[in-house]
């Protein structure tokens, strides 16, 4: 088996540090929670809308183009149906009358406002330093308590980050008469730091 020197386990810490910290900064619009239960119920109650749909167009004779459109947004909500995954319980939806009850609707708004959720990027950061260190903490030796050492150093000073960008936030805002000082305190802070800070409060 290879050996790795030290040297050579302190680049890739180093490496995961900074690629971790790059995670931090870039967001966290591309992550999502995964589907709850009322995302399913909702994906699930839109495909069974757009069946009724599709069906009450058939029978009461609607046009071509509308029939054809009622078919296609049935066909298309089976993606959403196969996406999140099927729901515990699933709603009330055998007749449109079932299908339009408030609760139904109720359900609706409430998948709406949990799809807006992100993950916070802190939590991102933090549950990403605690696996680095779980898996270090089982490669066990000499390199691997070395690594853990340092991994739980960069995750306190990523705490610490947070704190005082936190701090900052809430001074701010409790003392406004303060605002022009403390922003020219800071004036001589360099763009890349103060890229770093606007990235972190964002």
């Amino acid at each position: 088996m290879r050996k790795i020197s030290f040297a050579q386990l302190t680049v890739k810490s180093s490496c995961f540090y900074v690629f971790g910290f790059a995670f931090l900064l870039a967001g966290c619009d591309s992550l999502r929670f995964a589907p709850t239960e009322t995302q399913k119920q909702n994906a699930w109650l839109h495909n069974r809308t757009a069946t009724i749909t599709a069906e009450t167009t058939k029978a009461e004779a609607a046009s071509e183009e509308l029939r054809a459109l009622a078919k296609l947004s049935q066909l298309q909500s089976r993606a959403f149906t196969s996406y999140y995954g099927l729901p515990k319980e699933f709603p009330q939806a055998d007749t449109a009358e079932e299908i339009l009850a408030d609760s139904n609707i109720r359900l609706a708004k409430r998948a709406l406002a949990e799809s807006a959720d992100r993950p916070d990027a802190w939590q991102l950061a933090d549950n990403a330093f605690e696996l680095a260190i779980g898996v270090c903490a089982l490669l066990g030796g000499v390199y691997g308590t070395r690594a853990v050492r340092f991994l739980k150093e960069a995750k306190t000073k990523s705490q610490a980050l947070k704190e005082i960008i936190e701090s900052n936030e809430l001074f701010k805002r409790q003392h406004k008469a303060y605002v022009g000082a403390f922003k020219e305190a800071h004036q001589n802070q360099s763009p890349q730091t103060r890229q770093v800070v606007a990235e972190m409060k964002a």
